[in-house]
This record gives C-alpha cells, structure tokens and sequence, in this order.
C-alpha cells in the first residue's frame, strides 16, 4: 500500500509540471507524457482499488511509462534537449525509414521552428534536403547547424563540398581553410582543398596543403599521387617521381601513378625503367592503349620494329579511336605505318572512347597531358643535356639543403 501511495504522489507532481510545461511552451508534445501516466496512474488504481498484486509483465509496464520515462525527460530537460527534439527527430526517423520525406521535413521543421537553436533539427534537415538535390537549403541547414555547434566538422565538409559542386571554388576554399585551422587531421578536407587548389592552378598552394595533410595521415597513397600531380604540374619531376614511387608502394593497383613513372623515366632518357612500368601499367584497362601505344615507341627507338607493330596494333585494337591520330602525328611511326592495322571507319569505335573517360579525373588528365607535352618538349635533348640538368638540378637542391642547415645552427645558437 506504501508502494502505491509514493507512486501516486510521484504520478501527481509529474502530472502538474508536464501541465505547467503545456500551459508555459504551448508544446503539445508533453500530450504523450501525460497519457502514459494517465495510464500508469490507472494500473495503480486498480491495483489499489481491488487490492490485487499485478503480475511483472503489468508492472513493468507501470514503472516504465509512470516512472523511468518521466525521469529521463528531466533527465534531458537538465541537459537542455527539449523532449519535443526526441519526439520530432524519431518521428522523423520513422518517416524516412518508411519513404515518407514530405513528413520527416514537416517534423524537422515544426522542431526548428519552435526551437531555432535546435542543432539536430537542423542537422537532419540538411541531410534530407541533400539527399533529394536540394542543395542551397541544404547548406542553409548545415550553416546553421555550424552556427549552433561550432565543433561540427563535418557540416564545414559538407557545406564546402556543395559549394564546390555549385562551381564556387573560392568560397569552398574559404571554408576548408577555416576547418582545417581547426581541425588540421580531417583528411577529405586535405583531399579536397588540394583538388581544388590544383583546378585554379594554384600547384604550390595545393603541395604545401597535402604535405601537411601528410603529418597525419603518413600512409595514404591519395595524398602521395595527388602530390606528385601537383609536382608535375611544376615540373618538379623528381619530387613528382618520389611520390609516385610511393604512392605504386602503398598501393600496387595505383596504375596512374606507374603511368606517370614511365612518362618521367622518358623524359629522363631511362628507356629500361619507362618500358618496366609501362609493362605493369599495360593490366589496366583504360590506360593499356596509352602504354602499348608508348612501348610501341620504345621499341622503335632500339629498332624493334616487329615487336613495335604488334603493340601499335593491340593499341589500336584496345581504343583506336584514341590511338591511330597519336600514331599518325607520330614521325617515329612513319616507317612502319603501312604495316599498322589502320582501320578505316573510326566514327563508329565512340564506345572506346568512354571507357577512357571512366575514372581518370580531370587533374589525372591534366597531369598525364602535361608530362606528354614535356616529353614531346625534351624529345631532342641529348643524354649530356638531360645529365646536365640532373646535376643542376642536384647541386641546387644540396645547396638548399646547406641552407636550411646554416640557417638551424643560428637559430639554436639564437
């Protein structure tokens, strides 16, 4: 009987302030609340009344919806999370389980409309108008939710990857910056940003951003390429050539960057290495017609001329529509190109032609146009000339090298 006095004293003052909460917010939300324990209130009558005990299933029942879910409302009230935020966001989450978008915005949006400093409502909004293409509510909600919690990384993430995808590099930019002052380790904003960098042509911007992006995350073979691109894009080929190395290490199937070794090793006269990756690199399918095209080239300079046609043709054969106006425009070609399986319609091979496109992006591109350029540029160099500029290049880096040192000694001596 004590039991059930305490529960209906407790059931009482619960019932006031839910009530008070009603009256004061004029959020309906404590509704529930109070049919619960208007339920609870009714077993312990019972009970009382007929002087019964209820079997454990009963009771449970009692002390969850009487007891335990009142305490955790207050629970979360002492935490300022508004029990109209849990009602508002599982609703919301049972919509979208069910496909209902229309209702799980509705829900999200009574719960920022009540509570405009609600950062889950928000969140969630910005997720649902993102999945349905609605990108500019969608950074709306993510700035506000940023706004609200400035610790929330990923929402900087997001509004800088819609930004970019709305073609507004610079404001992308900004705001990659701005998150990776505060949290220097988020590796997608490093990725990004470099990417970024990399499309406005700003290379030493972006070498600098994954150089730092390097101190955290040491072993990603993404950072590695992605630096070596932008190396090469400054025509720094053997720090290009040590990060393609490096990234081939971390991961064998990187067949980009053993295409972008083998262009190097040409450029540099080392005919042996260009023609070792251009034999890995011939496994994969969208760049096979590039390297048999290259190693159909090598094979010309040693005067291989059989084994040059047969990789002329299996280019040809692998994108023609790619290949044959290379090999045309090509002088090495023009002692064997009666002997090459030229065909004749090439208007109709356009599904080639997309199968290149497929995953090579467009700074892969740029970086891959760019080293066949300076391949074509360094063509007629001697060996002198290309060991010249090795040495150049070499003293120049041993007496930066000097430098540097120098000047650490007076700054431990300062």
């Amino acid at each position: 009987m004590l039991e059930q006095i305490i529960f209906a004293v407790f059931m009482f003052a619960t019932f006031i302030y839910f009530f008070y909460k009603i009256i004061k917010s004029n959020d309906t939300s404590y509704v529930v609340i109070i049919i619960l324990q208007a339920i609870a209130l009714a077993l312990n009558f019972f009970e009382a009344m007929f002087k019964i005990k209820l079997n454990w299933i009963f009771m449970g029942i009692k002390y969850i919806i009487g007891v335990l879910i009142p305490v955790a409302v207050f629970i979360l009230e002492r935490y300022h999370i508004p029990f109209t935020e849990v009602i508002d966001v599982t609703k919301a989450n049972i919509y979208l389980k069910f496909g209902d978008n229309k209702k799980a915005k509705q829900a999200l949006i009574h719960l920022v409309t009540k509570y405009p400093e609600n950062y889950q409502g928000h969140k969630r909004l910005a997720q649902i108008y993102e999945s349905e293409g609605g990108m500019r509510k969608a950074i709306d909600e993510y700035v506000q939710a940023i706004d609200i919690h400035k610790r929330d990384y990923d929402s900087y993430y997001k509004v800088a990857e819609l930004l970019n995808g709305f073609d507004k590099q610079d404001e992308a930019a900004q705001m990659l910056n701005s998150l990776l002052k505060k949290k220097p380790d988020y590796y997608e904003a490093s990725i990004l940003l470099g990417d970024i960098l990399i499309k406005k042509e700003m290379y030493k911007e972006a070498t600098s951003i994954y150089q730092d992006a390097l101190r955290y995350n040491p072993a990603s073979y993404d950072l590695y390429y992605n630096l070596g691109i932008a190396y090469t894009m400054l025509n720094d080929f053997e720090n290009a050539k040590i990060c393609y190395e490096k990234a081939a290490d971390i991961n064998h199937l990187l067949y980009n960057a053993k295409y972008s070794l083998a262009e190097i090793a040409l450029i540099y006269k080392e005919i042996e290495e260009a023609q070792k990756y251009f034999m890995q690199v011939i496994e994969d399918e969208e760049l096979a017609p590039d390297a048999y095209f290259e190693l159909a080239k090598i094979e010309l300079i040693k005067g291989n001329k059989d084994t040059a046609i047969q990789y002329a043709n299996t280019a040809i054969d692998a994108n023609a529509k790619k290949i044959v106006p290379k090999i045309k425009s090509e002088p090495l070609f023009i002692p064997i190109i009666a002997r090459i399986a030229i065909p004749f319609n090439l208007e109709n091979d356009m599904e080639e032609e997309e199968k290149t496109t497929r995953k090579i992006e467009e700074k892969e591109n740029k970086a891959k146009e760019h080293l066949e350029k300076m391949l074509d540029i360094t063509r007629h160099l001697s060996y002198t000339d290309i060991e010249m500029l090795n040495r150049n290049k070499e003293k120049k880096q041993k007496q930066q090298e000097k430098n540097r040192e120098v000047e650490e000694e007076k700054y431990r001596e300062y």
